[in-house]
């Protein structure tokens, strides 16, 4: 059984479609077509815009006196602030245009590098700084990007070549003793730092019941699960954030509230659903765990939690994300979507709704991986719901302003 996984991981790892993983068996959606990343056409100046720092900034009130405010975000267009609720993709091996007019023109603050990349530690950092490049007063205002990818190891490997290591699955991992693991996660930390990355999309925090193993697709068959205890996996899951940590990237715990007991992969199906998950599950308190350690980012699960709120996909859950996450586990830093552009389950909503649902539930961060075309869309539709709509304005604000403060603590903001 374990050869007819990795002959069908070696089928599928030429590209991933989202954070989720690969289906058994399913052949990889094929790239949108793609062109050269040539500089774009320029477009008309914007105003200057003063820029914003962590301290507090000054503005006129009505009577025309300075006057200071606390919020660093005081000064910003609705553009600029949505940009960096917005993550996009960048094909490592063909990238597209609209990945780099999504920074130019749509403000986004952000980029995912996907796919599947062979060459190397310094041809990796040379494309990202093709990116971190555009970085501008007028763009993201002087912002920098989160630059994030998916190397979790196994199957789930974006970047390899000279410069960076192979990484095992999970599986293996949970195998070490923790203190071995984070120091190999350090050393796999500092690799992607040396490329540019400061954000990893791992490790895997879900708990997968051994019973069912060959039998859920995104995770436990392709043994991203980093054992079957909720023991072996904060153990080993914290470990593994740790040491990237002190590499000075930073991990994303993932997929919240779990996708252990799913048997469909959201990317490739629709109506994924967890009949069984409570808020009291074991599966919900491994994440509580990541979070006392110190997890800074979170990723949603797109699958539907029938014990929780049925029917809808958790990213898009205010009682998974605020009542849940936040209220109940206390987590108060930045939660992301796991793929919103190309993924089957989210496929009943237009890319505006599926960006305006995810925040208006409370999330901050929106990636769009696998099809980089529908950023603009997603761009275009939260401004359009922030200024008709003041309590999601509001939304928009304390999400920005997550981004902007976990940017600050990775030296970046």
């Amino acid at each position: 059984m374990r050869a007819a996984r990795a002959l069908a991981a070696a089928s599928v790892a030429v590209l991933l479609s989202a954070c989720s993983g690969p289906e058994p068996d399913q052949a990889p959606r094929p790239e949108p077509g793609a062109t050269s990343p040539s500089p774009d056409t320029p477009t008309p100046a914007e105003p200057a815009l003063p820029s914003v720092g962590p301290s507090p900034s000054t503005g006129q009130g009505p009577d025309g006196e300075e006057k200071s405010t606390d919020d660093p975000l005081a000064e910003w267009s609705v553009e600029h602030k949505v940009g960096q609720l917005l993550m996009v993709g960048v094909s490592v091996t063909s990238p597209q245009q609209v990945s780099h007019t999504s920074i130019t023109r749509h403000h986004v603050g952000n980029v995912f590098l996907h796919g599947r990349s062979d060459a190397g530690v310094a041809a990796t950092r040379d494309l990202v700084e093709r990116y971190t490049g555009l970085v501008s007063q007028r763009t993201t205002r002087d912002t920098p990007l989160l630059v994030a990818t998916d190397q979790e190891g196994g199957s789930v490997q974006v970047l390899s070549g000279p410069g960076f290591s192979t990484i095992p699955p999970a599986m293996e991992q949970a195998s070490w003793q923790p203190a071995t693991l984070e120091r190999r996660a350090e050393r796999w930390g500092k690799e992607l730092a040396d490329a540019g990355i400061n954000l990893n999309l791992a490790p895997v925090m879900d708990l997968v019941p051994r019973s069912l193993a060959e039998g859920n697709p995104p995770i436990g068959y392709f043994d991203r699960n980093y054992g079957f205890t909720p023991r072996s996996v904060t153990s080993s899951a914290n470990a593994f954030s740790a040491g990237q940590r002190a590499a000075g990237v930073e991990p994303v715990i993932k997929h919240f509230p779990g996708l252990g007991r799913v048997t469909e992969n959201t990317d490739t199906s629709d109506g994924v659903t967890d009949t069984e998950t409570a808020a009291d599950s074991p599966s919900v308190d491994v994440f509580r765990a990541g979070i006392d350690a110190g997890a800074r980012f979170v990723m949603m699960s797109t699958a539907q939690y029938d014990q929780m709120d049925p029917g809808t996909p958790a990213s898009f859950s205010r009682v998974v994300v605020q009542d849940l996450l936040r209220d109940q586990l206390g987590f108060d830093g930045v939660v992301m979507t796991d793929d919103l552009s190309a993924a089957a389950q989210a496929q009943e909503w237009s890319p505006g709704e599926r960006a305006v649902r995810a925040v208006g539930a409370g999330v901050d961060l929106v990636l769009a991986s696998a099809d980089p075309s529908v950023v603009p869309e997603m761009a275009e539709a939260l401004v359009e719901k922030a200024r008709t709509d003041p309590a999601f304005a509001q939304k928009v604000d304390l999400a920005a302003s997550r981004v902007l403060a976990a940017k600050s603590g990775l030296g970046a903001g």
